[in-house]
């Protein structure tokens, strides 16, 4: 498969999802949940103009380009423009939110003074295996790629489709002119020539393709597929696109809860990031189960790391704080209620990682602070909620978890040694960690109000056993949170620097040792180990851009500054009431943030720009927690 890391775009409804080059080239396709399963290794798009040889639609010397969404929605819009030819393309991609087909729009306006004429090739190859083996046959209209598992169907409305190419069209695609005997091969890779025609000077002509995917499960025959085919065909995309645009811009403003004024440029950033924030989490959400994908995947060789596109129920847990800013919150309980219930190990706690439909995703160990976190959050939702069916639906779940971290708690201060050692959440360093400890103590302080919350509830009272059981529980968890905190102090507080550490083997400067101030409360942010602990923090982690990494000597992707880090900074400054401080953090993530008003993963410190992963949902919702309470201060 290709290497390409950058998701400039993202597109697409509940069950396909699509992302794109700021030049408008299709990277993957996802179907039917935003993690699993991608079917494009590549789709290139190319023209053919007059004697030309091919034109790339998306990588020419001679193209210009400008890439947006139109406003409040997921349709991208990509212009291009051929400064050789005096050819304007208009590209518009969409997902209908009821039909999971893939919509391409091109119209072409000859902006020259002599006649153009102009030929569509596509040239697509399709993730395969020996096990999988992709086939093609041409079809009215189209081509059908298949395998045993899946078929991809790409048709177009009424643009004749003139020739096409099964068998080593790599060869001759660069010529614009393809031609092959047969109409099925056993090629990964095809290509269409469809005939837009002549365009005289100042006229312009469309065409539509329709990209579909089907499972092979109920539909399997390939006359069952063309004959989708010939229904798509007789739709009236013209009317999706406009109940499209309608769907998304309601969307968004219901779920706009902040009030965001002013119109400076800046304003606009904020409001740019805000409304892609809104639109981001239903594509990165499995309507099905709940689980929420971290991000679309960038990185599918593992060359850099070990992939994305899977669901961490830390990072979910970040994430459904943001959710229900947004007025999310049946995202958030379905998340917990339905995807955390179903992914829970049988000792009670979550392991790693998981596909979004709750399957167990690769995994390299795990982190203790994923099963703390969730008890975090379900009673973090419940602290924005009151809802207290929600909290008794979950208490079961909870209570295994909470046994789970009592037994590592026990391991870790008696030094038993017998549990598997934990990595930290950066996932790179295995021990004992501060951050870990916090999120523990977090926890049994949440489970502590749990419990104080269902002293009074009248289905509870009537329940003596039940009454008895968590008054005993709450004193064991009360001691344990006074024990924990005695452990961070005593282990990771170091006396000579006055500052604290983050694990049990090194002394590096970490931003997840703010974890134990925001969210998870062990210590206030006024206490002078902390304050002492931030001071040395802006020493070693904040970069002369003004952002901040994750820890000292952080190498990965050159150690650049992480959004993360930079607003888990502010969240310590708004908690020290240093409003401004904070506002420098937050400014420093909004000017790094994309046109599209993507957050990545971590900033170019030289350049300033969005790198690595694009569209991160993490990012996306520390930019939220922190714009609420800046707004709400």
């Amino acid at each position: 498969m290709q290497k390409k890391y950058l998701n400039d775009a993202i597109i697409g409804n509940k069950k396909l999802v699509a992302s794109y080059t700021r030049k408008g080239e299709l990277l993957r396709l996802y179907y039917p949940a935003p993690d699993n399963r991608q079917f494009i290794d590549y789709c290139y798009a190319g023209l053919k103009i007059n004697d030309s040889m091919l034109v790339n639609l998306h990588d020419d010397m001679n193209n210009e380009y400008n890439q947006y969404y139109t406003p409040d929605t997921n349709i991208l819009n990509t212009e291009i423009y051929n400064t050789y030819f005096n050819l304007k393309i208009n590209q518009l991609d969409f997902v209908p939110i009821k039909k999971n087909v893939l919509v391409k729009r091109y119209e072409f306006v000859n902006e020259n003074n002599i006649d153009l004429d102009v030929k569509f090739l596509l040239h697509s190859k399709l993730l395969t295996d020996e096990n999988n083996a992709v086939s093609c046959k041409i079809v009215k209209q189209g081509m059908i790629q298949y395998s045993h598992d899946f078929a991809l169907s790409v048709t177009s409305k009424k643009t004749p489709l003139s020739s096409f190419q099964i068998n080593d069209t790599s060869s001759n695609i660069h010529t614009g002119v393809i031609g092959d005997k047969d109409y099925i091969g056993m090629s990964a890779d095809s290509s269409l020539c469809y005939d837009i025609g002549v365009l005289k000077p100042k006229e312009k002509k469309e065409l539509w393709l329709y990209l579909w995917i089907n499972e092979n499960r109920e539909k399997y025959k390939l006359d069952e597929i063309e004959q989708e085919n010939d229904e798509l065909r007789k739709a009236d995309f013209e009317k999706e696109l406009a109940v499209t645009t309608k769907y998304w811009k309601k969307y968004v403003k219901e779920h706009q809860t902040l009030d965001l004024k002013g119109n400076t440029e800046y304003d606009k950033k904020i409001k740019n990031i805000y409304n892609r924030t809104i639109l981001l989490y239903p594509l990165l959400t499995n309507e099905e189960t709940g689980g929420i994908s971290a991000s679309i995947e960038i990185d599918e060789n593992k060359t850099q790391c070990g992939r994305y596109s899977y669901c961490w129920p830390r990072d979910a847990v970040f994430v459904t704080k943001a959710m229900d800013i947004l007025n999310m919150e049946k995202e958030t309980e379905k998340f917990y209620k339905s995807f955390c219930k179903n992914t829970q190990s049988k000792n009670g706690m979550w392991e790693q990682r998981f596909y979004t439909d709750g399957r167990l995703a690769p995994c390299w160990g795990y982190q203790i602070d994923e099963t703390a976190s969730v008890i975090y959050g379900v009673y973090d939702h419940y602290e924005r909620t009151n809802n207290v069916k929600f909290l008794k639906d979950n208490l079961k779940m909870l209570e295994k978890a909470s046994k789970f971290l009592q037994k590592y708690v026990e391991d870790v201060i008696e030094e038993k040694n017998e549990m598997h050692i934990s990595y930290d959440l950066w996932e790179m360093h295995e021990g004992v960690h501060l951050y870990s400890m916090a999120s523990i103590f977090s926890a049994f302080s949440a489970m502590i109000k749990i419990y104080e919350t269902f002293q009074n509830d009248k289905d509870m009272q009537n329940n003596r056993l039940k009454q008895e059981s968590m008054a005993k529980q709450k004193d064991i968890l009360s001691k344990d949170v006074v024990k924990i905190k005695e452990y961070v102090i005593s282990k990771f507080y170091d006396e000579n620097k006055k500052c604290f550490r983050r694990n049990d083997k090194d002394e590096k400067m970490d931003i997840s040792i703010l974890g134990a101030v925001t969210p998870f409360a062990m210590f206030s942010p006024k206490e002078k180990k902390i304050v002492n602990t931030v001071e040395r923090m802006n020493l070693t982690l904040r970069t002369y851009t003004g952002g901040y990494k994750r820890f000292e000597e952080d190498h990965y992707r050159n150690g650049n500054p992480w959004p993360i880090a930079t607003l888990w900074m502010a969240l310590y400054y708004i908690e020290v009431k240093q409003y401004n401080k904070a506002k420098e953090c937050l400014n420093f993530v909004v000017a790094s943030s994309t046109k599209h008003g993507f957050l990545a993963e971590q900033v170019d410190n030289n350049t300033m720009e969005a790198n690595w992963v694009i569209g991160l949902g993490w990012s996306h919702a520390m930019f939220m927690i922190v714009l609420e309470k800046l707004m709400n201060r």
